[in-house]
């Protein structure tokens, strides 16, 4: 495997997918017993935005340096409507996470220098009732999320396969689980396979447990057998939410991305909906779109 996430750390797929996880950790949340965390594919925990990677590809001028701006005011475009709820309290949690990275940059000016990847963005969300699994299986990245998360003793950093730990994790001993599912898609076709066995697997063993689903868009046309696939998953309800900030008349770059949630917390679907508007107007450079759609859903008695 080659792919490194520094290159696209920041970028407008991880402000979606972030967003939605911290969404879904207050949501679990507001119930007082803890769960477990399961990221299959942790990466190394956080990014420097100003490293020779991250420069390279310059993803985070299309994200979060889009949504966080840190200039003086006067400097910044005229002001749009205050965020909604969920998305404010990401990029809080973005915000705080840099300030804290860089304590001498604290003035709240200076242009965000660190970004947390879904591992170190989850464990510092946590309770000390709630647990992390995170997966790598780069040797170096697995060694650098091991440091990352050492602050956190109810985090722990494994060096395996995330597809394999669906099985060996769930279902989990507090009876509630959250997995996140974020592969490379180094072959796409394929990773939908790894995907949908997997769910279909950790739903086996936990039927209730919740899966958010990463995946990116280059053709729109591309995904329909993944969502005729999801559709059909042995769970109560499968929400799909999707961003596109362009159109998908390129096939050689992402134009958008999508998450599948897989019984997803009740009124979910009502915060994604307040949300996705925003990150439309936000991240969206030509044409942007949003889709927010139940490809299954249980109707109550």
């Amino acid at each position: 495997m080659n792919y490194k996430h520094s290159f696209h750390a920041g970028n407008f797929a991880d402000v979606l997918k972030h967003m939605a996880l911290l969404g879904l950790i207050e949501a679990l949340q507001r119930k007082e017993a803890g769960f477990l965390l399961l990221d299959t594919h942790g990466g190394r925990g956080g990014y420097l935005l100003d490293s020779y990677e991250a420069q390279k590809t310059s993803e985070a001028a299309g994200g979060i340096l889009r949504l966080l701006d840190r200039r003086p005011v006067e400097q910044q475009p005229k002001r749009r409507q205050a965020p909604p709820p969920m998305l404010a309290r990401y990029l809080e949690a973005i915000d705080r996470f840099d300030a804290e990275a860089f304590p001498g940059s604290g003035s709240g000016i200076a242009p965000l220098r660190a970004y947390p990847g879904s591992p170190l963005l989850a464990a510092r969300a946590l309770r000390p009732q709630d647990r992390l699994v995170a997966c790598e299986l780069q040797p170096s990245e697995h060694a650098a999320l091991a440091k990352a998360l050492a602050p956190w003793p109810r985090a722990l950093a494994e060096l395996r396969d995330g597809y394999a730990a669906v099985k060996a994790q769930l279902p989990a001993p507090e009876r509630r689980a959250l997995v996140l599912i974020d592969p490379p898609f180094e072959a796409q076709e394929a990773e939908y396979d790894a995907i949908l066995t997997a769910v279909r697997e950790g739903l086996r063993r936990m039927p209730a447990a919740l899966f958010a689903v990463w995946f990116p868009i280059k053709r729109k046309a591309g995904i329909a057998r993944l969502l005729r696939r999801a559709a059909d998953l042995p769970a109560k309800s499968v929400l799909l939410a999707e961003l596109m900030v362009r159109p998908d008349d390129s096939p050689l770059r992402m134009n958008g991305c999508g998450l599948l949630l897989v019984n997803p917390p009740y009124r979910f679907d009502q915060a994604l909906a307040q949300t996705l508007p925003a990150l439309r107007e936000g991240l969206g450079e030509t044409l942007p779109s949003a889709r927010l759609d139940w490809l299954r859903r249980e109707e109550a008695a």
